[in-house]
């Protein structure tokens, strides 16, 4: 009977701690994007499954956050010096999407641009990494929170465009290109024979972003010391970290729709397969449409669990 009693007292707190860990599962992860730049920066967003926007204002000093499922693979970059209408119609100086639009409706960021990856819960774990493959538009970093695992914080938070050499500079001092997009060479771009590590090595231009960003990807097959893993976690995308003073435009406000999801709700086009510049964004590519599948299959049979552990604790109270 004490034996019984005792099932009974605890089987409510162990039935919601069961379901905490099993939800926190199917859930994937919360996103949250803070703004420490000194002007307005605008987020864009491409992965799959569709988070509810693919783009946002993100004022100075202002966070949002959003939910991304298990299984959710995409990348993430912040537009600067943007003109938007009162209808939300406009474009950027950096990162723009090709949009005309305050949402990227399933493209892609102009290189250059600072891109966040992730792949969340590929074998439990989740693969992050900031990119500087497409070049670098303004400081970025990302912070894992309440995972388990190494967990580490990683990204650029040097201002690059700074220091960035005249024949990579983008007119205005903005942005700073890749060498490959400045010079269009297949060693550059590890692509025709050099499309393979063996063959595609670090460049004079990429050394000089890892020696400034030891933890970003700074080529294509810089894998080793640039991708990081984490799991359970929740994640912080900050801009502008160390609140450097950065060359930017007057900051120009969109008063176009900003209807969202996560803290906001905001509809958004079918996104388009990912474009990849690194072998996480190529394994989120190359998942397709399998990463909502991944996802719907981990929900049923989470569901499945709850079920089956919540009719056992019945059993045992009743």
């Amino acid at each position: 009977m004490a034996l019984f009693s005792h099932h009974t007292q605890s089987s409510p707190v162990l039935l919601g701690f069961i379901l905490f860990i099993v939800f926190k599962g199917v859930s994937g992860a919360t996103f949250t994007f803070m703004n420490k730049c000194d002007y307005t920066v605008w987020p864009g967003i491409l992965g799959k499954p569709d988070l509810g926007t693919t783009g946002f204002e993100l004022t100075k000093g202002s966070s949002r956050s959003f939910l991304a499922p298990t299984g959710w693979s995409g990348r993430f970059w912040a537009r600067t010096n943007c003109k938007f209408d009162d209808s939300g119609r406009g474009t950027c100086a950096t990162a723009d999407c090709g949009s005309d639009d305050i949402n990227c409706n399933g493209a892609g960021a102009s290189p250059p641009a600072t891109l966040a990856e992730f792949t969340l819960g590929t074998g439990s774990m989740d693969y992050y990494d900031v990119s500087l493959v497409d070049g670098y538009n303004l400081p970025m970093m990302v912070a894992a929170s309440g995972g388990s695992g190494s967990c580490a914080t990683t990204g650029c938070g040097v201002d690059l465009n700074q220091h960035c050499p005249s024949e990579l500079r983008v007119e205005g001092g903005d942005a700073c290109k890749s060498a490959c997009e400045a010079f269009g060479k297949a060693e550059y771009c590890c692509n025709g024979e050099f499309s393979n590590p063996s063959t595609c090595k670090p460049s004079v231009y990429s050394e000089m972003f890892k020696s400034a960003c030891p933890k970003s990807y700074s080529y294509a097959y810089d894998d080793a010391t640039s991708t990081f893993t984490c799991t359970g976690a929740d994640y912080t995308i900050t801009f502008c970290p160390s609140s450097p003073s950065l060359k930017s435009s007057t900051d120009s406000s969109p008063k176009g729709t900003d209807s969202g999801s996560g803290s906001e709700s905001q509809s958004s086009a079918e996104q388009s397969e990912l474009a990849s510049t690194s072998w996480l964004a190529d394994m989120a590519t190359a998942t397709g449409d399998s990463s909502s599948s991944h996802h719907s299959g981990f929900s049923k049979a989470s569901f499945f669990v709850v079920v089956v552990i919540t009719f056992i604790l019945y059993l045992l109270v009743y």
